[in-house]
């Protein structure tokens, strides 16, 4: 068994976080793992990517194929289109439906989720709505992978709720609840 998982967004909304939960879990779980981040212009505003695979058996390259993604994780819808030719027929992708404008020229947004919505598996959330429920602004990369989680199907949420406890562990009891709460608002 083996899930290739594309990860995308803007610098500093948490992309790399989201990779970093899924490795401790699949480490945990004993699978083969590989990622491979574009880090490029991650300082703030500038695009996020990271290709992580997962499997039961070696997995010999760390770069995920054109069409060969299952999942594409990503905080921003337009950074989620700029994948699109990564995702592979059956693939499904988890977005937010809010945009993160921070270029002059981004999309219409009409247009944007229109394109979206044509896509066969594409589900979207307000991540940044959801978070400020749970009452952990910064916990909208936590509620999305709690959209993923019933989308992998190599792990569960049971295995990336024990990852999020050990991740934040040394940030304190209250930073590893908040975070557990927007992961359980986003699998709702």
């Amino acid at each position: 068994m083996k899930t290739d998982i594309i990860l995308c967004g803007v610098g500093g909304q948490g992309i790399l976080s989201i990779a970093t939960v899924i490795g401790e879990a699949a480490t945990r779980a004993g699978l083969q793992l590989k990622q491979a981040e574009v880090h490029g212009m991650s300082q703030r505003g500038g695009d996020v990517q990271s290709n992580l695979r997962l499997s039961t058996e070696p997995i010999w390259s760390d770069l995920i194929a054109k069409g060969g993604a299952d999942v594409i994780i990503s905080m921003e819808p337009m950074e989620a289109l700029r994948y699109l030719p990564y995702l592979s027929k059956d693939g499904v992708i988890i977005t937010s439906s809010k945009p993160f404008v921070n270029i002059p020229n981004y999309p219409d947004e009409t247009a944007l989720q229109a394109e979206l919505d044509s896509q066969p598996k594409v589900f979207k959330l307000d991540i940044d709505a959801l978070a400020l429920e749970a009452g952990n602004p910064k916990g909208a990369n936590m509620v999305l992978l709690g959209a993923v989680a019933a989308h992998l199907g190599i792990l569960d949420a049971a295995q990336l709720r024990e990852a999020i406890k050990t991740i934040f562990a040394a940030k304190g009891e209250a930073v590893v609840e908040a975070n557990l709460k927007c992961f359980d608002l986003g699998s709702k």
